[in-house]
Formats: C-alpha cells, sequence, structure tokens
C-alpha cells in the first residue's frame, strides 16, 4: 500500500509546482475594470470645477467694480476739492484786483485833486 497510485519523484515534483503556480496567480493582480461611472464623474467634478472658477472670477471682477468705483468717487472729491481751491484763490486775486483798481482811482484822485488845489 505503499505507492498506490504510482507517481514518482518527478511526478510529484511536478504536481507541487503546478499547485505552487495556481496559489501564485491567485495573487497577481487582475486587469482592472473600467469603472463605467468614471466619465461621468469626471465629467461632473470638471463641471463643478469650472462653476467654481466662474464664480471666483465674477466675485474678482465685482471687487475690481468696487475698487473701481471707490477710486472713481476719491477722484471726483480730490476733484472738487481742487476745483474749489482753484475758485477760492480766483476769487481772492478778483479782490485784490477790484482793490488795486480802488487804490489806482483814488490815488489818480488825489493827484487830480493836488493839481486842482494848487492852481
Amino acid at each position: 500500500m505503499r505507492d498506490l497510485k504510482q507517481t514518482g519523484f518527478t511526478d510529484r515534483i511536478a504536481a507541487q509546482q503546478a499547485r505552487k503556480k495556481a496559489l501564485l496567480e491567485g495573487f497577481k493582480p487582475k486587469p482592472a475594470q473600467p469603472d463605467p461611472e468614471f466619465d461621468k464623474l469626471a465629467a461632473k467634478r470638471a463641471a463643478e470645477k469650472e462653476a467654481i472658477r466662474a464664480q471666483h472670477e465674477a466675485e474678482k471682477a465685482e471687487k475690481k467694480r468696487l475698487a473701481a468705483e471707490k477710486e472713481a468717487a476719491r477722484q471726483a472729491e480730490a476733484q472738487e476739492a481742487q476745483e474749489a481751491v482753484d475758485a477760492e484763490r480766483r476769487g481772492a486775486r478778483k479782490e485784490r484786483k477790484a482793490l488795486t483798481k480802488a487804490e489806482q482811482k483814488a490815488a489818480r484822485d488825489a493827484r487830480y485833486a493836488r493839481r486842482k488845489a494848487g492852481r
């Protein structure tokens, strides 16, 4: 009863190698099955990214618009202040000119009066 199957050493080694090979086949990575939802998910993610990007750009444009409005208001205020200063200077100059004209007339009248008095 020693060797009922009548297998030799080489047969047993071949069987052992076959079993080992089958065992190792179980550990090999299987070819990946692509996820059928992958394309849909990728498109969804891309759409979400694009929506977020558009939102950020809209916020950025709004910030730029507000900054431009503030700058325009600041420049308008500065322009008005400058115009007020210029108007004040013009008014002061007109007053000085009016005074000098009045002073000139007074000096002229005084000379005329002296001439009249001297005769």
